[in-house]
């Protein structure tokens, strides 16, 4: 008799994309049916509304805003991966591929994060200024309601009083999306993208567009297409979604230290993102520098994937034509 259970096969791409989607809309309603609850018992009816109005001069309303931001991070983002593995009968470290990461890899990723910079300012920058023709002026000025009413949220939730509040925007603004979203984004959605389509590049920018497209703001687009698109070839150069994950962190800490340093020397966060922190000279050492350290990574990539193979053929068994 045989003992040993045959190792179950993957469902296709276009069943994990779907399971991934069906997980998202129930972690999505779940997490706001338990919104909801934490409102009512720690808020008071006043609070609910003000949330609902969009109007956040309230202190009790921008914890609140807080707590529904953590849980829509984990029911949407976070959990629906989770369970996508979970489904397939995998771990979820061998799902996604998190290889250990090395301490000289960091730190690459930490120069590379931090030399391309100035591309992502200038990135949103060009963004923020762009226009749309006469006949879509409605459209543009309703996305640009959006994006103003997207920007005060985000000014709200980037006031900290306290070394807690600096702590807390840390984990609810930079750990908790970069572990989340790029779990769920490239450990997901790109990983069933590249089965589906056979070919990484394409996976990479559909899903570095869903990214962008998802936090549904406007004049924020372009940058945030990039940062996605680095990040997928992140994963697929290092072969770890830990790299992704920590240039995520990064990116986004980086903001939230730079809030931190407006309201020190009293600056209006309203200006945190229309400022530029760079002249040309920065632009270019930035792209130049950003350039040299992709080629790299992907020099080293290349080179990881002969060696893999070369050792692959000389541990094959030889077999004698005399046989």
């Amino acid at each position: 008799m045989d003992f040993l259970q045959k190792h179950r096969s993957e469902s296709s791409a276009y069943v994990q994309l779907l399971i991934l989607t069906g997980y998202a809309l129930a972690g999505l309603i779940i997490c706001s049916i338990l919104s909801l609850i934490v409102l009512l018992v720690f808020s008071d009816h006043q609070t609910i509304a003000v949330l609902t109005n969009l109007s956040i001069e309230d202190p009790n309303s921008i914890n609140s805003l807080k707590i529904v931001q953590i849980l829509s991070s984990i029911g949407l983002f976070l959990l629906p991966p989770i369970f996508l593995a979970v489904t397939e009968g995998s771990k979820i470290s061998q799902f996604y591929n998190w290889q250990k990461p090395t301490l000289a890899m960091l730190g690459i990723i930490f120069l590379l994060m931090m030399v391309s910079l100035p591309i992502t300012e200038l990135s949103g920058l060009i963004n923020q200024k762009m226009t749309l023709p006469e006949a879509l002026k409605p459209l543009e000025n309703w996305m640009r309601d959006k994006e103003e009413e997207a920007s005060k949220m985000v000014v709200a939730l980037l006031k900290m009083d306290t070394a807690g509040d600096f702590l807390l925007n840390l984990f609810m603004i930079a750990f908790l999306p970069a572990v989340a979203e790029e779990l769920m984004f490239r450990g997901g959605v790109q990983r069933a993208f590249s089965r589906m389509f056979g070919n990484p590049h394409v996976a990479i920018w559909i899903t570095a567009f869903i990214f962008s497209a998802i936090h549904v703001q406007f004049f924020g687009f372009i940058p945030r297409l990039l940062l996605g698109a680095l990040f997928g070839y992140l994963y697929v150069w290092t072969k770890s979604l830990w790299y992704p994950m920590f240039a995520h962190f990064l990116n986004n800490a980086y903001a939230v230290c730079m809030a931190l340093y407006f309201q020190i020397h009293n600056l209006p966060l309203e200006n945190v993102d229309e400022q530029p922190a760079f002249n040309w000279m920065g632009y270019v050492l930035g792209l130049v520098l950003t350039v040299l350290l992709l080629i790299y990574l992907r020099k080293r990539y290349i080179e990881n994937g002969k060696q893999l193979d070369q050792s692959i053929h000389h541990h094959e068994p030889h077999y004698s034509g005399d046989h």
